[in-house]
This record gives C-alpha cells, structure tokens and sequence, in this order.
C-alpha cells in the first residue's frame, strides 16, 4: 500500500471512535488529561484489531488466493457502507445509561465496539500481503491523536460533526476496496 493509501485507510478506521469521542465530549468538556486517557485506550484497541484480523486472514489466505481481492473489495465495501449508514442515522440525545457507559469498562467496552471494522479491515490486508505493523502503527497513533482530538473539542461543536467525519470515512474505505478491486483485476492496464 501506498503511504496515502495507508494514511486514507488510517483516517476512515478512526473516524467512529472520533465520532463517539465527539459524542462524550459533547456531553461534558473532560480535562485533558481524560481526553489523552480516552485516545490511548482507543487508540491501542483500534492498532491490536488489525493486527488479529490480518492474523486470521493469513491463515485463510491460501484458500482463497483466487478470489481474495473481492474479498477484500466485499470487506471494505460493507464496513464502508455501514459507516455511511450510521453517518445517516439520527444523533442520540445524552441520557443516564450513556453517562453510566463513561467509566474505564465501558470505555473499552465502546473502544472495541468501534474496532470491530478494523479487524475486518485486517483480514483484507492479509489477502493482499500489506505490512500489518506499519498500518496498525498508523491505525492506532490516528485514532489516538482524533481521539483526543474529538473529546476536546466535543462540547464545541457537538455530536453531529462525528457523524459527518464517520460518513466521510465510509466513503474513504469504499474507495480504498474498490482501488484494491480495480489494481488486482488489472482493469486500468
């Protein structure tokens, strides 16, 4: 991959944990100090993802050589469409049970809910013999950095600028499936 295909795949897998950053933020301005505790719990969870999904794709690799790049174009595509999709849906209003998700458990808890996709991702990357540890790196140190980014100016802005970067992110990795489609079926040349 190249280093701005790999920075697009970075910013589109940290867009919905910057979008539930912008989401806690919103609620209540956190001190930096939470802010920066928030990004690297995300920000390690979302670098670890990858590295067990490409882990698994590894292992299924050989079988399915043939067809891995429309795996890969099908992965991508579907986690870039449900992002859009979430990109759409209304923003929740803040209440108790969403105070009660704000301690460490339901930190991580909401931390490997939005890095579910990067595992997915991660299985991709094997079928195309990505360098995992590069990617993860970026992955991770992106999501820390928006993170914290996203808890500090939440207040500020509010919930719906997630919504938007998350749906910009669906976009990027639609995109990113569909290069690895067009590159490994040669259509450009």
């Amino acid at each position: 991959m190249t280093p701005l295909a790999i920075a697009a795949l970075s910013l589109s897998m940290s867009t919905d944990a910057f979008a539930a950053a912008v989401g806690r933020g919103a609620s209540h301005r956190p001190p930096l100090g939470k802010a920066v505790r928030n990004g690297l719990v995300f920000g390690v969870i979302e670098a670890i993802t990858p590295i067990i999904g490409w882990s698994l794709g590894l292992v299924a690799a050989s079988f399915v050589e043939a067809i891995d790049h429309w795996i890969a174009f099908g992965l991508l595509g579907a986690v870039g469409a449900r992002m859009l999709w979430e990109a759409f849906q209304p923003v929740e209003a803040f209440d108790a049970e969403a105070s009660a998700r704000r301690g460490l458990l339901g930190l991580i808890a909401t931390a490997i809910g939005t890095s579910i996709d990067a595992a997915a991702v991660g299985v991709s990357l094997a079928f195309i013999g990505a360098n995992i540890w590069i990617i993860a790196l970026s992955i991770g140190f992106t999501t820390f950095a928006l993170t914290t980014l996203g808890m500090m100016i939440g207040s500020a802005v509010g919930a719906r600028f997630g919504k938007l970067a998350e749906g910009l992110g669906g976009v990027l990795l639609i995109g990113i499936g569909v290069t690895i489609l067009v590159e490994h079926m040669h259509w450009l040349g």
